[in-house]
């Protein structure tokens, strides 16, 4: 396995800077998996190859709003992007986090920076990648303080504006943690999620803090040789049983996204039972990965040569996911974050 294998071509047209309105009005590329062949579709067909008894799993992370603006105290501004709490912090209201800065040339250890009247942070070491460990300074926990004082990371495809904070979220998002959404949720409305349901088709939701790596390109020329960031995870018992339920009565395992996958994979044992947990994902699936527990997949168009368009591969095979890419292209489909989806089966 070469990196070279999964490359294409894009044209720049054809990233998507904002979501389509409604969100369920998205392309939908079917890809049967067993004929090879594709259908074209609209994401709120999606139902139609669902059946009653099927689980949809649904990652309810949210996007914080993780870039901030300081400036040191003898001046020079400085951006910061959280990325996660630092080892030992937990999830969520941390006040050590792993940070990446710009320009990181000028931030050393023991810089202090000032973020707000009541918020300033120092960096306290450094990490492998160019990774700060920032200590944060204020009386409210750094997730309830950023509120106000931070902007939502957006991927450096996606140049214009958010037209609505929302944009970037799914209907379903809950919990805060995310650097980055799980975009194949982002076709969903309430109302398409509404109809799922009363078709008898349950949805499971678990949690994958998605973070920055998951989006760096590989540039390990053997893609083995390629780390993974670690990414927080956590399922329920609840949403183990709806899942397993499932499973013994012989309902399709579907999850909605990457990152979906890559945490039920993470949790299930041999046999596909997946156990309730939480902890850190370093899940890194390619071609030759045995699924355990994944039926089928929503998912959107992935950047070239990226740990996402192995997983997809993965399911599906390189080539079948290579030509499905090319029929994309040439009907002119929109790609990545904001754009339209595909269904494996």
């Amino acid at each position: 396995m070469r990196l070279t294998e999964f490359d294409y071509t894009l044209p720049q047209e054809l990233i998507a800077q904002h979501p389509v309105e409604p969100r369920d009005a998205a392309r939908l590329l079917v890809v049967d998996r067993a004929g090879g062949h594709f259908e074209h579709r609209v994401f709120r067909d999606l139902p139609e190859y669902l059946r009653a008894g099927d689980v949809l799993v649904l990652n309810n992370t949210r996007v914080i709003p993780a870039r901030l603006r300081g400036r040191k105290a003898t001046g020079g501004d400085v951006e910061v992007l959280l990325l996660r709490p630092a080892a030992g912090e937990g999830t969520g209201g941390g006040e050590t986090w792993e940070v990446l800065v710009r320009p990181g040339r000028r931030v050393r250890q023991g810089t202090r920076l000032i973020f707000a009247a009541d918020v300033a942070g120092e960096v306290i070491g450094t990490l492998d990648g160019g990774v700060r460990v920032m200590a944060f300074d204020s009386p409210h926990p750094v997730l309830e303080a950023i509120r106000s004082i931070g902007e939502t990371p957006l991927p450096p495809y996606v140049y214009e504006p958010l037209r609505d904070p929302d944009d970037y979220q799914t209907v379903y998002a809950s919990i805060d943690g995310a650097v980055a959404a799980p975009t194949a949720g982002l076709h969903f409305t309430a109302g398409l999620l509404d109809q799922i349901h009363r078709a008898g088709i349950e949805t499971a939701t678990l949690t994958m803090h998605i973070g920055i790596g998951t989006f760096r390109p590989v540039t390990a020329e053997d893609p083995a040789q390629h780390k993974m960031d670690a990414e927080w995870y956590q399922v329920s018992s609840e949403a183990a049983q709806t899942i397993n339920a499932a499973r013994a009565r012989g309902g399709r395992i579907i999850p909605v996204g990457t990152s979906a996958v890559r945490t039920l994979e993470t949790v299930a044992a041999e046999d596909g039972v997946v156990r309730p947990g939480e902890g850190w994902s370093h899940m890194f699936i390619v071609p030759g990965y045995r699924f355990r527990v994944t039926d089928a997949l929503v998912t959107n168009f992935h950047l070239p040569r990226t740990t996402l368009l192995m997983l997809v591969s993965a399911l599906a095979g390189r080539e079948l996911i290579l030509h499905a890419y090319a029929e994309a292209i040439r009907d002119r489909y929109r790609f990545y974050s904001f754009g339209d989806a595909m269904l494996i089966l």
